[in-house]
């Protein structure tokens, strides 16, 4: 339970720099549109922060960590959710910063976006896999 809450407060410290990060650096560069950027805040928080709260009450209940499922889960989300935030804040400061891609890079930049939401929909699927295994051994223990 404590690596969940842990992982669960580093989320919520990357959210607050996040949120910190959009506002000054679109103060700075006098950008007043919408970006990538304003989205990072609210992704942390929410499939980081509030998302892993969630699973260490689970895991009080489910015994989780006990899952092999689950522990594999666990890395390949995180993975996923640092391949996605890092790409919307490329994206964002792209946008922000006004420069212009290429065809191939920004081809480039969508597909290692999607690479990080395939990493967070699979850690995901093991995490309910893994919830469903242990749910199932709860109740026939009873």
């Amino acid at each position: 339970m404590k690596k969940l809450i842990g992982t669960s407060f580093g989320y919520a410290v990357a959210a607050l720099a996040g949120g910190v990060f959009y506002r000054e650096f679109t103060k700075l560069s006098g950008f007043s549109g919408q970006t990538s950027l304003g989205v990072v805040h609210t992704h942390l928080f929410v499939l980081g922060m509030v998302f892993f709260l969630l699973l260490a009450l689970l895991n009080d209940r489910l015994d989780l960590w006990g899952n092999r499922r689950f522990r594999l889960g666990f890395p390949l989300y995180n993975a996923g959710m640092i391949v996605a935030v890092g790409s919307l804040v490329a994206r964002g400061v792209v946008q922000v910063l006004g420069l212009a891609l290429s065809r191939a890079a920004d081809a480039s930049l969508s597909g290692v976006a999607g690479l990080g939401h395939i990493l967070l929909g699979a850690g995901m699927v093991l995490f309910f896999v893994a919830m469903l295994q242990q749910a199932s051994v709860r109740s026939a223990a009873k």
